[in-house]
Formats: C-alpha cells, structure tokens, sequence
C-alpha cells in the first residue's frame, strides 16, 4: 500500500481497517473468542485502538510469525475448547454476518467451510518467458476467508513445521489428512491489497449502508 504502516491499521471511514472485521464477528456470534494476530511491534497501538474504538471487547492479542502460517499457529495456542475456529484476514473489512453464520453452520455439519467465489475473467498459466496457456476458469475459484473448521481437523495440522506449499488453512488441513469443504462466497466480502481496494470498499460499504 506504501503507507509506511501495515494496511490494517490504515484509517477508512472513520476508524482503523481491522476495527471492522472485530466487529462483524462480534455482531454475529457475540459470545465468541477473538484472537488477534499483529505484528510484534504493533502489539501496544492496537492495544490503544481496540480500546478507542470498540470498548472493552474481551479481545486477546497475540504476536505474529514470519509468514501467515506461524501467525495463525501462534493464534491457534491461545485456542483451549473445543469448537469452531474462523481464520479471517483483517483486510477484509466488507464480512458480513451472513457469511460468518453460514460457514459456521457448515462447519459444524462437515467439519470444514471454505468460501469462494466464480472466476469471472481468463486466466493463463505462464510457463517460462515466452510461454503460457490458458486455464479452464470454469474449474478455478478465487478463495475467501473465514476460512473455517473444527477445533478437531486444524488444531492438529498445525502442529507441525512450515512448508512453502502452506499458502492457506485449508492447504494445511488438507496436508493432514482432513477434508475441505467449500461454501459459496461474496463477491464483496473483497481483500484489501491496494489503494483502489479502498476506493472499491468504501463505495460497497456506503451502498449497504
């Protein structure tokens, strides 16, 4: 984002991005433990935005690791009881309570839900530099978060190292043994990567409003 600090803290409506994830899970299922993953460093700020802006929420904190892996390994320790563990990405600021519920009821029926959406463009795989080919989008899905499972399918994947391959959750899951399960997303539930990103959520998110 070139802001010189991580894109969840980047103000957006009034508040920190992070802000609206907490308080979307908060909206949905009020009793629930959240778990927040910052960098080190950050640890004391958040502190003071949690408090500014949401009150006394009950949120933990925890430091995060050198990739998303160790971050959410590090999260996952504080979990005790058994359950259903969400695994969200805090740049997604548009998650809405409808998602959130019904991945946890898959969850708990299946074990696993992991949302995603259509492919709505081509997409070509390239092979070197002067090679590509295209890819049938029919059999592609762009992925979502919360990406969500009982305690019992990913407590036990991840305890276990690193591998480049451990791009998301469920990729861990799965190297487990354990099966995912996808849910249909919302193409507004969008990520924010770039500052077009933040024009695009905050135009959704006056529309829902």
């Amino acid at each position: 984002m070139g802001a010189g600090v991580p894109k969840q803290f980047l103000p957006f409506l009034g508040k920190p991005l992070l802000c609206y994830a907490v308080e979307a899970f908060i909206k949905a299922l009020p009793d629930c433990q959240i778990i927040l993953v910052v960098p080190s460093d950050h640890l004391s700020s958040v502190q003071i935005v949690l408090r500014t802006f949401l009150g006394n929420t009950g949120v933990q904190l925890v430091a995060g690791g050198e990739t998303r892996f160790h971050s959410v390994q590090n999260g996952l320790k504080l979990v005790k009881n058994d359950g259903v563990v969400f695994v969200h990405d805090a740049a997604r600021p548009l998650i809405n309570t409808s998602l959130i519920l019904r991945c946890f009821a898959q969850a708990r029926e299946k074990g696993s839900a992991i949302p995603v959406v259509p492919v709505s463009e081509s997409i070509r795989m390239v092979e070197g530099n002067n090679h590509s080919k295209p890819l049938n989008r029919d059999h592609l899905r762009l992925v979502q978060t919360p990406q969500t499972f009982k305690t019992e399918l990913i407590l036990p994947a991840f305890n276990r190292d690193y591998r480049p391959e451990f791009t998301d959750e469920a990729s861990v899951v799965e190297a487990n043994g354990g099966t995912v399960n996808l849910i249909e997303g919302e193409f507004d539930n969008i990520k924010i990567t770039t500052s077009i990103d933040l024009i695009i959520a905050e135009a959704l998110l006056k529309v829902r409003k």
